[in-house]
C-alpha cells in the first residue's frame, strides 16, 4: 500500500520534507518509524490523516502520515 510521509522540523534533516513509499497491508506507523531509522521518542507527535495517531497505529492506502519531533519553548 502506498503512504505519503511528512517531517517536520529536525526530523527533515539529512532526510526529507514529503515522500511516498510503499509499505505491507497491515503497516503501522511504528514500522514507518523504523525505516526511517526515527526513534520513536523523537517522534512526539504523530497525525494520520490530520487525526491524533501513535506508533501502533495501523496505516491503509493512501494514509497522510505527519510527524513532528517534540517542541519546546516558552
Amino acid at each position: 500500500m502506498r503512504v505519503t510521509v511528512k517531517l517536520f522540523a529536525s526530523l527533515r534533516k539529512g532526510r526529507f520534507a514529503v515522500d511516498d513509499f510503499d509499505y505491507p497491508e497491515g503497516a503501522t506507523v511504528g514500522q514507518i518509524l523504523a525505516s526511517l531509522q526515527i526513534p520513536e521518542g523523537e517522534a512526539a507527535i504523530i497525525f494520520i490523516n490530520a487525526r491524533h495517531g501513535g506508533p501502533d497505529s495501523p496505516l491503509k492506502e493512501g494514509d497522510l502520515v505527519a510527524i513532528f519531533p517534540p517542541v519546546g519553548g516558552g
